[in-house]
């Protein structure tokens, strides 16, 4: 059962169970999204993760469906479904009605989480990449935010959070956030463990949830450098486990939420099959000596014309 915060806003919020299954898939899959989220359901997953720009919440919400209408689960309220506005509809008139839209597309009343997908704003209707300096505007975040709470007070969104959120960042939005945001969904592997933003998001009762946490290999932006660390490698032959399961496993010690993104049968019971053990204190420091870089930079949002005309602004320096 997933456990619940308070909001500074008085209302208790479910968090997500630990492991989620990602649908950010490459170009239209519709029927092997619906297939792959369906066996998921069938496998013991609750979380599942999408985003407008995912293109992927209407084989989530035909999934569900069946899913209830066959037994497999009761009713929709058993899982877990977050999704996030995009660029284009970070703007205080467009995120409603984009949620709106998102649980049309899921066949839902409402989202369990509801994340600002970047702290990026983009001209309406910009969707796809490449993107130009023009499509860039600023971030109005203080709009933003207000917007996502009013989502939240609807009702159609049971939590709100953000994503790629800094310290900095964070800082700025809990200034003035009459609901804090309950989940900061980054880029967390052994590669790029986080630990000042973790250590953040724990003092101030945010919910830190790992994208990527296999280094998102085979992606155009991802690397290689997480599943062919020799030291994972080295800890996984020992185990008896996989190279995948020992840095979900480290994820998992650390306290967060992970999104595993894997449609191979296999390898989604694989993914799940990593609470019954643990990682002794000597590999949990062999994992922490890894040296550390960030792998998804999100070169795409910075322009010299932009709001962000560098990674470092961007990343507010946390890279």
């Amino acid at each position: 059962m997933a456990a619940t915060m308070s909001t500074n806003g008085g209302a208790a919020c479910r968090l997500p169970p630990r492991i989620g299954l990602g649908t950010a898939v490459q170009g239209p899959r519709p029927e092997p999204v619906r297939r792959a989220v369906l066996r998921a359901i069938e496998l013991g997953y609750r979380h599942f993760d999408t985003a407008a720009h995912y293109a992927t919440e209407a084989p989530i919400g035909e999934a569900a469906a069946e899913a209830v209408r066959t037994g497999v689960i009761a009713s929709r309220d058993e899982l877990f479904i977050t999704s996030k506005v995009w660029c284009a509809d970070a703007h205080r008139d467009r995120v409603l009605p984009a949620l709106r839209q998102t649980l049309r597309n899921l066949q839902m009343e409402y989202v369990d989480l509801y994340m600002i997908h970047w702290p990026v704003c983009m001209k309406p209707g910009r969707f796809t990449a490449p993107f130009t300096p023009e499509d860039f505007e600023p971030f109005d975040m203080q709009a933003v935010w207000e917007a996502m709470e009013e989502c939240h007070r609807l009702g159609l969104a049971k939590a709100i959070g953000v994503c790629n959120f800094t310290c900095k960042k964070l800082e700025t939005l809990l200034s003035f956030a009459t609901i804090p945001p309950a989940v900061n969904q980054v880029e967390v592997n052994p590669v790029w463990q986080q630990r000042k933003l973790r250590e953040f998001c724990r003092e101030k009762g945010i919910q830190l949830c790992a994208y990527s946490p296999l280094g998102a290999k085979g992606t155009h932006w991802g690397s290689d450098s997480v599943m062919d660390s020799g030291v994972l490698h080295e800890i996984a032959k020992s185990k008896g486990k996989t190279v995948a399961q020992v840095c979900l496993r480290w994820v998992y010690e650390q306290g967060d939420c992970l999104i595993v993104k894997s449609f191979d049968e296999t390898r989604m019971e694989e993914n799940l099959d990593i609470v019954d053990w643990e990682l002794t204190e000597e590999e949990r420091q062999r994992i922490s000596k890894i040296p550390q870089r960030k792998i998804n930079l999100g070169r795409r949002y910075v322009s010299e014309h932009g709001p962000y005309k560098s990674l470092e602004e961007l990343w507010d320096g946390e890279i």
